[in-house]
């Protein structure tokens, strides 16, 4: 079945599918494209940052400045940039740094979650109209009758628009799962990272301090 036979009989339901595809679409094109540059630097950037942190402390602000177009690299210049702040600020600005990123990693969740919610319905609704014009069609007087041979047809091509919106609900609902995947793990990643780097911090403040008290 092309497109055009699709649109014809798939009936009014099929257009705010075909708009809520296209939505969902775009949005999993864009959040592959986001995810792909993130995850295959990550690890480089991660390395770089946390070797400098540890026998360069300036040096390290400088690589996160210089990482400031990558979400863990923006997270972790965020502490980096104050000037020798207290241990507890050090950890503020982490956590203020890593909500920010994470919340922006999360672009396009909401999309996803109304696709999934509405192309199942919308769907249904397609079907239930296809079935009420189908059936409204025809009398008692017809039944048992060669006049209603349209009937079966008509009530096939009303399911159409529920496989339509059916086929659009998963196919969004496995990548959203993916996109939900690759969130959790940049959770896990951000906490490592920002607690190995407080540790650094901690230690270098604390080394500090003590020769300053001598």
């Amino acid at each position: 079945m092309t497109l055009t036979e699709l649109i014809e009989k798939g009936g009014v339901a099929i257009w705010p599918l075909l708009f809520l595809s296209i939505l969902a679409l775009g949005t999993i094109i864009e959040r592959l494209w986001f995810w792909s540059k993130v995850l295959i630097k990550e690890e480089q950037i991660l390395n770089n940052i946390m070797d400098a942190a540890t026998t360069n402390w300036t040096k390290a602000g400088e690589i996160t400045s210089r990482y400031r177009n990558h979400p863990l690299g923006k997270f972790l210049n965020t502490p980096l940039q104050l000037d020798n702040p207290d241990p507890d600020i050090f950890h503020l600005a982490l956590e203020t740094g890593a909500d920010d990123e994470l919340a922006l990693m999360r672009k396009g969740d909401k999309i996803l979650e109304g696709v999934i919610a509405l192309s199942p319905l919308l769907g249904l609704l397609g079907t239930v109209l296809g079935l009420i014009k189908s059936l409204g069609s025809i009398s008692l007087s017809d039944l048992g009758t060669g006049a209603t041979s349209g009937v079966t047809q008509g009530i096939g091509e009303s399911l159409i628009s529920t496989a339509a919106g059916l086929i659009v609900a998963i196919t969004s609902v496995v990548f959203y799962r993916l996109f939900q995947a690759f969130w959790f793990n940049q959770v896990r990643i951000f906490r490592k990272a920002g607690s190995d780097l407080e540790v650094i911090y901690r230690q270098r403040w604390s080394n500090e301090h003590h020769l300053s008290s001598l």
